[in-house]
This record gives structure tokens, C-alpha cells and sequence, in this order.
């Protein structure tokens, strides 16, 4: 039963079109496999924001792998469900008011991007345990930060048992200025952390220490000096998975926590 009060706080809202693109299209390379098998391909856009634009997207996107793929925007703003509902196409894009219960659903993804970064660094497990009890089986919560133009971002994927199994981080590279500007983005649960002796800090060390030695691949441009930094922080010991075309886009994602002597 959906609570009578939606759990959660309303946040600033801030959107801009194209901002969540990155995330957006690693979700169709990560878990299009998990959309076109759930017999219920539902996504939840939680926290949309202000507009529906990233809901619109999130949408298009993922129906390029389950063409009848169905978002749901979920807001505890009502007036943002109000000024969100001439975007509307039911069946398959709707807004409905609702906080981490999820408005009663249980979808197959949730992405909250820009949402657990406004709240209290306490109030992070509460809200991934209130997302998991709602995730349909095998699902997963996608929680994350990313900058204002969308060319700088971190995100954890969570599972329904609110244990984190992996992190991920993405970049548009021609802006990036060294790995060690992923501090200023990573999900709340990982932001305070970035202090020595933590494996966060250790991991975007080693990334940027491998960008400065692999200043020599700058002749084959940004992509070219950011995959051989990759690789070499993963020769090092680190279980970044092996996909050195998604390195190029500026993207790398790794089991978290960190496996034991993983690094």
C-alpha cells in the first residue's frame, strides 16, 4: 500500500536537457539485457526535478533495447506532477507523486541522479533500503551526481538488499582536466569519504597518477590518454572491467566496495 505521505524531501530541482545523457546510455549498455528480459519492463525516473525533460529522455533512450519499455517520473513536488503532465504519453511515460516508496510501483530500474546528493550523508541507507523493499526481483537502483551540463559524473548501482555492487564513473573527456575532478561529483554515500586511507580516495589517486604518466599519449587526444590511464590503474591491481571501448568514452566502471586485495 503507498503511503499517504510520500517519504522524502523535495529537492532544489535543477534540470537541464541532456544532462543525465551519460548515465542514460550506459544504463541501455548495462542493463539492456535486464530490460528485454523483465516481463514488466518498468523504470522509475525519481526525482525528476523541475521539468520532465530527463524523464522524455530517459524514455527515448531505453526504448532503443524494449521498445515498450515504461517510465514512471516520481516526484514529491505536486506541482512539479502538474507541470509535468502535458509531457505525459501514457502508457508508457507517466508522472506520478511519490518519494523512495516509489509511489506503490515496482520497477525493474530506478534512476535517482541528483537526488540523495541534497540530503544528509545518515539518511542515504534509510533511503536505498526504502528503494530496494520496493525494486521488482533482481532489480536495481542507480544513485548518482553529475554536473550541471552533464559532462562529469559518479553513480553506484545498488540492489534491492541496499548493498552497493558497483561504481561507476564518466566523463565527456575533451573537458575533463584530470581523474581527480571525479571528487567533485561522487554519490553522497562515497563524498566524504574521499580522504586518505579510503578505498575512493586510493582508486582516484591511482587514476590520476596513471593520467599524469600517460601524458605522453596526449598526441592521440584526450580518449587515447584517459583508456591507457585505465588500463594501467587496472594493471595495478585495480578490478576495473575490461571494456576499452567504454574507457574511450570516457567511462569505466568497477566492482563496489572493492574487493578484498583488489587494489
Amino acid at each position: 500500500m503507498t503511503p499517504r505521505r510520500p517519504i522524502g524531501e523535495i529537492t532544489r530541482g535543477t534540470t537541464n536537457p541532456n544532462r543525465l545523457r551519460r548515465v542514460d546510455n550506459w544504463l541501455v549498455h548495462a542493463y539492456g539485457p535486464l530490460l528485454r528480459a523483465a516481463v514488466d519492463p518498468l523504470v522509475v525516473d525519481l526525482g525528476y526535478g523541475a521539468t520532465p525533460t530527463t524523464a522524455v529522455e530517459l524514455r527515448a533512450r531505453l526504448a532503443r533495447v524494449r521498445p515498450d519499455v515504461r517510465v514512471v517520473g516520481v516526484e514529491i513536488d505536486p506541482a512539479r506532477v502538474a507541470a509535468a503532465a502535458p509531457a505525459a504519453d501514457p502508457p508508457w511515460l507517466e508522472f506520478r507523486r511519490g518519494g523512495f516508496e516509489l509511489a506503490g510501483l515496482r520497477p525493474v530500474i530506478v534512476r535517482a541522479l541528483n537526488v540523495l546528493r541534497q540530503y544528509d550523508e545518515p539518511a542515504v541507507a534509510g533511503a536505498w533500503a526504502t528503494v530496494g523493499r520496493h525494486l521488482a526481483p533482481g532489480g536495481v537502483l542507480v544513485d548518482g551526481t553529475c554536473d550541471e551540463l552533464g559532462r562529469l559524473g559518479a553513480w553506484l548501482t545498488v540492489t534491492a538488499a541496499a548493498s552497493t555492487t558497483q561504481l561507476t564513473l564518466a566523463a565527456r573527456l575533451a573537458t575533463l582536466p584530470r581523474p581527480a575532478a571525479f571528487a567533485e561529483r561522487l554519490p553522497k554515500a562515497l563524498i566524504h569519504r574521499n580522504v586518505p586511507g579510503e578505498p575512493i580516495h586510493a582508486l582516484l589517486t591511482a587514476l590520476d597518477d596513471a593520467w599524469l604518466a600517460a601524458a605522453p599519449y596526449a598526441t592521440f587526444g584526450p580518449r587515447g590518454r584517459f583508456a591507457a590511464a585505465v588500463a594501467a590503474t587496472r594493471a595495478a591491481g585495480w578490478p576495473i572491467v575490461h571494456e576499452p571501448r567504454r574507457w574511450r568514452l570516457g567511462e569505466l566502471s568497477l566492482p563496489w566496495p572493492v574487493p578484498t586485495g583488489g587494489s
